[in-house]
């Protein structure tokens, strides 16, 4: 099975396609003056846009790796709206971990890994 590349550019992949798994590249939200919750509802956003372009959806989550520059901080506040976001039933395995961010005003990167369906 080919391996299927979108929104590439010479560093990297938005998404990656391979053997009926999609793989999103981490995903940071628009606004980094703003609060976690309104990034964290951004990153969410963009997730659903890509898996919408690779041909899948929030339900068919497999894996979620979530990055916080304070972990102490901001674990409450980004499961508040993870919470909101995902539907019933459809729990992805997850790790969440406190990491330095490429900027500091940058609180959370996601990662998603999902089935096609």
């Amino acid at each position: 099975m080919s391996i299927q590349r979108q929104l590439t550019n010479e560093r990297m992949s938005q998404i990656v396609s391979h053997n009926g798994t999609v793989y999103l590249a981490g995903q940071v939200g628009d606004d980094f003056d703003a609060g976690i919750e309104q990034q964290t509802r951004e990153v969410l956003a963009n997730i659903e846009r890509l898996l919408d372009l690779a041909g899948t959806d929030k339900q068919h989550l497999l894996s979620a790796t979530i990055y916080l520059n304070d972990i102490e901080a901001h674990f409450a506040g980004m499961n508040a709206v993870w919470d909101q976001w995902l539907p019933k039933g459809a729990a992805p395995a997850r790790a969440t971990v406190e990491a330095k961010m490429a900027k500091p005003s940058i609180l959370v990167e996601i990662s998603i890994v999902a089935a096609l369906p």
